[in-house]
């Protein structure tokens, strides 16, 4: 009885339709080749505010934290002793300037006198040269003056660059000298600012190469960079790539990348960690495999299923190369057309029958008229509600006698 039973449930089991599986159609498609990258926002340009004069601090004249216009006067030195130099540089430049009138009329008179031969060729040549050294002292004298302006000059501290300074090293009152390793603030240029992010050299390599070889195309506009801040909000300027270093880091191997992006509302501030995207450029006519359909065996090797002749399922070895997105590329292993398993992998084994349904993904486009997929899954063909059940389980023992047991 038992064994009939068993004989029963085996011939159900026989009798189930071969298991559903979801399928994908491999088709050759243009795929953008994008790195991603971790960098450090840094500004366009920078700038340490230092005195060029000696003095005491008499006035600070910006707000910490503000932004500043180049030649903005940031700090006043005292300039008392300043102005002194400079009306002495005045007065010294007045008085060369007297001697040089005397001296070039007594030199005029005694070349007058030497062509009359009243008066001696040496005592011409002698005037002619107190005239000529009249001159030099009012240069001389000239360059005193201008000096002892720079130096007034230098006593407004002005802002070398435009941008936002930071906080002030020293307040009111406190003496400051030339050429002082202390900064007194610092100012930083935020839009545009840079974002620097380095990349292994090997990659840059095979990026060149596949350029190289036709088997991938650089964009002409540039390459365009997409950040993510450090609280994983993405930034909506979108950058470029201006250049790569010219030297490889000899302990990581990796060569630092810049893009540039604008920063009008200063979200972006120096030293700030983010994310970046890097669209190199777009691969032509390649084999997209979605991740999910390709696994690992014990040697490490990327392994796929594919529904072949029959709908019988057959096991590929794959050459992957470049994540994009959620697929790989697939560079040797899948051709167009194959048809990649997607969903059933632990209902089905290399040389079984499947019945091949289209995979329909979450959010995907609507199914074809007539079937309602779940989504996520294979889409189930129409059929009756039970095909895929379990066989109901054996009556008990005695089930179906009648009471009296006849």
């Amino acid at each position: 009885m038992q064994r009939a039973e068993a004989g029963e449930r085996a011939g159900a089991g026989a009798g189930m339709p071969p298991p559903q599986v979801g399928y994908q159609v491999m088709q050759t498609q243009d795929a953008d080749i994008a790195l991603d990258l971790a960098g450090r926002v840094t500004p366009s340009l920078i700038a340490e505010v230092r005195p060029q004069v000696s003095g005491i601090i008499e006035k600070r004249l910006f707000v910490e934290g503000s932004e500043v216009k180049e030649g903005d006067v940031l700090y006043q030195i005292a300039d008392a002793s300043y102005k002194a130099t400079q009306a002495a540089a005045q007065a010294a430049l007045d008085r060369a300037r007297a001697t040089l009138v005397a001296a070039q009329a007594k030199a005029d008179r005694y070349k007058t006198l030497e062509r009359r031969d009243i008066a001696s060729t040496q005592d011409m040549e002698a005037a002619v040269a107190a005239a000529q050294q009249a001159a030099a002292d009012v240069a001389s004298a000239k360059a005193a003056l201008d000096a002892a302006n720079i130096n007034l000059g230098y006593t407004k501290v002005r802002a070398p660059i435009s941008g936002r300074i930071g906080v002030s090293a020293l307040t009111e009152g406190a003496l400051v000298t030339s050429g002082q390793a202390t900064a007194l603030a610092v100012i930083q240029a935020l839009d545009p600012v840079f974002v620097d992010a380095p990349v292994a050299s090997a990659i840059l390599l095979e990026m060149r190469a596949a350029i190289e070889a036709g088997r991938m195309t650089s964009p002409a506009e540039g390459v365009k960079v997409r950040l993510t801040l450090d609280d994983g909000r993405p930034y909506a300027q979108e950058g470029v790539l201006k250049f790569t270093d010219v030297t490889v880091n000899q302990g990581t191997g990796t060569v630092t990348l810049r893009a540039t992006f604008a920063n009008p509302a200063r979200l972006l501030l120096p030293n700030m960690f983010v994310r970046a995207v890097a669209t190199f450029g777009t691969a032509r006519n390649v084999v997209l495999a979605p991740q999910r359909a390709v696994s690992r065996d014990p040697r490490g090797q990327a392994t796929a299923l594919v529904i072949g002749a029959g709908d019988k399922i057959e096991p590929r070895v794959l050459s992957v190369g470049r994540a994009v997105g959620a697929n790989w590329i697939v560079e040797s292993g899948l051709a167009p057309g194959d048809r990649l398993a997607m969903d059933g992998f632990q209902r089905i084994r290399p040389g079984a029958s499947v019945t091949p349904t289209p995979f329909l993904p979450a959010g995907g486009p609507p199914p074809p008229s007539g079937v309602t997929p779940t989504p996520g899954a294979s889409a189930p063909p129409p059929g009756p509600a039970s095909a895929n059940q379990p066989p109901p389980p054996p009556p008990p023992p005695g089930a179906g006698k009648p009471a009296n047991g006849k």
